[in-house]
């Protein structure tokens, strides 16, 4: 649900690619992952061996043009985009981040949460390191920078104290290195250049916008040196049962991605699918909230028979703007990016399909726009189990008390949004779609059932209070 999205902290990608102008091949690579972080973006680059780092507030556009790129030479880098999900939106959170290492820096790109933050930042203060950001991914540079041997090395050593999700790239002045925590939540694919040179990213879509086809996934546990003709591999961490997150199928991903085999825009279809199996209605159009929603819309059509409907148009330019609508324009609220089609719309009774409710407050705006543009009757239908738990790997989801499904019966968030009726794939339908078993997914925001242990919730607030 644009608006009102649980945000994904950010994209990672890394390339060795000697002979190539590698930073201008990370540039267009974060491109690529611009919908997974857009409030900051950053390059880390080595040449020879100097590495120079530059990384800025906004969009990848925004942070970095011509001359930026031609000074980021080098046939090595690493690229980040962000949001925020531990750590304030402010310059010193942005990535990649560096630690010095004897006389040599390390810089790191980091997508994922760490959910023993407290103790690591306790026991380098206590060694009297310096951290200058408040994030998690600062401590997980400061760690490999004060570990022994070579970079793969030093990460291979660093993951066993690392607990949580991450999946991390990482560059000094003779390496580049990825690795993954031991359930593999987050993405991280491998994938070849046409002649000589590798790529790691947070998703296959990234690796296409360079021209390299997907080798592989980097696997839960696994820490790997990125060298131009080859993937050297160190099982760092013994394989956990793989919980890669079920968000990212449904939400977070783009739909051209791969993921566990099979395309992103592929599982979101099935859902619509099992969605109207599971929840038919006599209705006269499907209508899909752009841009994830439409996926799932067209499953939900393809099987009820009803048809499908470009009803909505999204304002694509309106996106994570740092100027903020004033008072008046703030209460035309969903208007700002979504204007509906009356003519489409008018005397209709709308199946509104979409992947997600959080809090309702922006679906409650979507169903009172149907209905003054005419529609005479709105049913929401959407492509997720309710939403009852946050997430502490690498999502920024509210607290439980701000999820307008927990401890509230379907009926009664219907009642809230105002629609006509309402109703959720089930787990079971999830499971189908995905076509994986559930044992092989992180579901914890559906089912409370954290596989990775995770601190009080008063723990996690703490430290991102502290961090603004």
């Amino acid at each position: 649900m644009i608006g009102e999205s649980p945000r994904e902290e950010c994209g990672v990608v890394a390339i060795n690619a000697p002979g190539r102008d590698v930073s201008r091949l990370v540039y267009f690579a974060l491109h690529a992952l611009q919908h997974r972080g857009q409030e900051s973006a950053g390059i880390a680059a080595c040449d020879g061996g100097q590495l120079t780092i530059q990384r800025d507030l906004g969009l990848v556009n925004d942070v970095f043009d011509e001359p930026a790129l031609r000074s980021l030479t080098g046939d090595r880098a690493i690229g980040h985009v962000r949001y925020s999900t531990t750590g304030a939106n402010k310059w010193d959170n942005a990535q990649p981040v560096g630690h010095t290492r004897g006389e040599t820096l390390v810089a790191i790109g980091h997508n994922g949460n760490l959910t023993n933050t407290d103790v690591l930042r306790d026991e380098l203060a206590a060694e009297g390191i310096r951290l200058t950001a408040s994030t998690d991914s600062e401590l997980i540079a400061a760690l490999l920078a004060r570990a022994p041997g070579s970079l793969l090395e030093a990460a291979a050593s660093v993951m066993g104290r690392l607990a949580g999700a991450f999946s991390v790239v990482a560059i000094s002045d003779a390496e580049v290195v990825a690795f993954r925590d031991a359930h593999g939540v987050r993405p991280l694919a491998i994938g070849q250049i046409d002649g000589e040179g590798h790529v790691v990213a947070s998703e296959t879509c990234a690796l296409e916008q360079v021209g390299a086809a997907f080798v592989r996934d980097v696997r839960p546990g696994e820490a790997v040196r990125i060298l131009s003709d080859r993937i050297e591999s160190r099982q760092a961490l013994p394989p956990a049962p793989s919980r890669l997150c079920s968000f990212e199928s449904i939400y977070f991903a783009r739909p051209d991605s791969r993921l566990a085999g099979r395309t992103v825009w592929d599982s979101r279809h099935e859902m619509g699918r099992q969605l109207a199996r599971e929840n038919p209605v006599e209705a006269d159009l499907v209508v899909g909230l752009p841009d994830s929603g439409t996926p799932a819309a067209i499953g939900f059509a393809e099987e009820s028979g009803i048809p499908f409907a470009e009803a909505v148009v999204r304002n694509r330019y309106v996106g994570r703007s740092f100027i903020r609508p004033d008072q008046e324009m703030r209460q035309q609220g969903i208007r700002l990016k979504f204007n509906p089609l009356r003519s489409v719309i008018q005397g209709k009774r709308l199946v509104v399909v979409d992947d997600s409710i959080v809090r309702g407050n922006t679906t409650r705006q979507t169903v009172a726009m149907l209905e003054d543009a005419g529609a005479a009757e709105v049913h929401m239908r959407i492509s997720s189990p309710p939403l009852g738990w946050p997430c502490f790997y690498g999502i920024d989801m509210p607290n439980r008390e701000e999820l307008i499904a927990a401890g509230r019966t379907v009926d009664e968030v219907r009642e809230a949004i105002g629609a006509t009726t309402l109703a959720y794939l089930s787990l079971d339908g999830l499971d189908a779609a995905l076509g994986r078993p559930p044992e092989g997914y992180c579901r914890a925001c559906f089912t409370g059932e954290y596989p990775i242990p995770v601190p009080e919730a008063s723990v996690k607030l703490r430290f991102e209070t502290s961090a603004v």
